[in-house]
């Protein structure tokens, strides 16, 4: 035999609600919206990429390896194609994208070296001297050269703009991209310690303690600092303004809501 239902049942508590009632749970882009491959893209940071070290591989030939591997516009253009090499296997085979504190910061190292280049350097003698042995290559060094300095920094700005979504940077992440310039700063002015009397001690005349003193050295390198910074957050704050070019395929409507009752 059971026992009767009673009249008045008591009150349950209600469960905490951490939303809104009137609120929608949306389940992840990525987790509703399937990835698809992107061929064109792929092919085009390809291309980028192979442009980048055939640059570097001919200014190499042709300056020496050590000495050009020691330029800031080198390693910069290394790292970026690495980094577009590494997109264009993502891009091909349908996988989400490189983080963008990664690809911001091959963005802003080589779009720092071709202002440098066109502001300050526009009437330096070129940074690479034509080796005796590779003379029969020195026609390719002002292309390899233009290469660097303007066609990759363009390049690298369109596929950004055009065939990246938002990546919504961080301004801490700022701070960490200013890393690599200030080790690059000490390395270009101990590497002149140690090449005392080397007519190829200095890397770029305005790092030439010799000739200007660490005092002015030093205060040339803050103001390029902080022209950098200012170049990253301007480059964080259009990463939030831009709109997203990738276009995805119809979402299925999919979407999750608090339970009822």
């Amino acid at each position: 035999m059971t026992a009767p239902i009673p009249r008045d049942l008591p009150d349950i508590p209600a469960l905490p609600r951490t939303h809104p009632a009137s609120a929608a749970l949306f389940a992840p882009a990525r987790a509703v919206v399937p990835l698809v491959r992107r061929p064109l893209t792929a092919a085009y940071r390809l291309l980028l990429a192979l442009l980048a070290a055939g640059a570097v591989l001919v200014e190499a030939l042709l300056g020496g390896p050590a000495r050009v591997l020691s330029h800031f516009t080198v390693q910069s253009a290394l790292l970026l194609a690495l980094v577009m090499l590494a997109s264009a296997r993502r891009a091909w085979g349908a996988r989400h994208p490189l983080p963008g504190a990664l690809t911001g910061a091959a963005l802003l190292y080589v779009i720092m070296a071709s202002l440098i280049h066109h502001v300050l350097l526009a009437d330096a003698p070129p940074p690479f001297p034509t080796a005796d042995a590779a003379a029969g290559m020195g026609r390719l060094e002002p292309l390899a050269a233009h290469t660097l300095h303007t066609v990759l920094p363009v390049a690298a700005v369109l596929d950004w703009l055009l065939l990246s979504p938002p990546a919504r940077l961080r301004l801490r992440q700022t701070a960490t991209w200013m890393l690599y310039p200030l080790a690059y700063l000490a390395f270009t002015l101990v590497r002149g310690e140690l090449l005392t009397g080397s007519p190829a001690r200095y890397l770029h005349p305005f790092f030439d303690v010799a000739r200007h003193g660490y005092r002015n050295v030093l205060a040339d390198a803050l103001l390029m600092g902080l022209a950098l910074y200012a170049l990253a957050v301007l480059l964080v704050a259009l990463d939030h303004a831009r709109p997203n070019p990738v276009r995805h395929p119809p979402k299925t409507g999919f979407r999750l809501r608090l339970p009822v009752g």
